[in-house]
């Protein structure tokens, strides 16, 4: 006979499930991914490293998970600050100054889903995530140009390139100046700029 879960029993795994990942996730924030391991994931969440294997085959597996639920957050807050206003320069700040400034309130985390050195199935979801988040530009750039106030563009290039260059900035003041806000405002710059519209800031 197959053995099948009672519904108690699922809700009991699934809680563990998600209690692992957000104990996950502040290892990642704290020691990045180089210093995570299932045991210190196992202790932060106190439980046996048994426990934690149980829910995932291996570190990448769990840090996956991670970055399921974490990009899933910071897409969400870049798409509702994009998708706030009417012009674009408004949208676009707003993305910018969110996904910059969400970014370094945690530089550890923002290090580890934007740069840090990672498996490979880790680095796959690492794709996505940038796809998310240039997906969200996009909408705000595609209403910008339907509506004249940028000039015609490939807007998934456009789009993709905005992501690439405002993480790529924030390599180095994540990995060495975790309080450089100062950054935020060139970004917004930049990527204004490099939409064919002057800076109205």
């Amino acid at each position: 006979m197959v053995y099948r879960r009672t519904p108690a029993v699922q809700a009991r795994l699934d809680a563990q499930r998600v209690q692992l990942v957000a104990s996950a996730t502040r290892v990642l924030s704290q020691a990045g991914y180089g210093g995570l391991s299932v045991a210190a994931v196992a202790a932060e969440a106190g439980v046996a490293t048994g426990t934690v294997y149980k829910q995932f085959a291996n570190k990448a597996e769990l840090v996956a998970a991670v970055f399921d639920t974490v990009v899933a957050r910071e897409v969400d807050a870049v798409r509702a600050a994009s998708a706030s206003g009417q012009d674009v320069v408004t949208r676009v700040t707003a993305a910018v100054e969110t996904f910059a400034g969400r970014a370094l309130k945690n530089p550890k985390l923002a290090y580890v889903l934007l740069a840090e050195p990672v498996d490979a199935a880790v680095d796959a979801q690492r794709l996505e995530f940038r796809r998310a988040f240039a997906a969200s530009f996009a909408d705000a750039i595609a209403d910008g140009i339907a509506t004249g106030q940028l000039p015609p563009q490939d807007v998934a290039m456009s789009a993709a390139a905005l992501v690439g260059a405002i993480g790529e900035v924030l390599v180095g003041p994540l990995a060495t100046q975790p309080q450089a806000e100062s950054v935020i405002p060139g970004l917004v710059a930049f990527a204004v700029r490099a939409l064919g519209l002057p800076n109205s800031r």
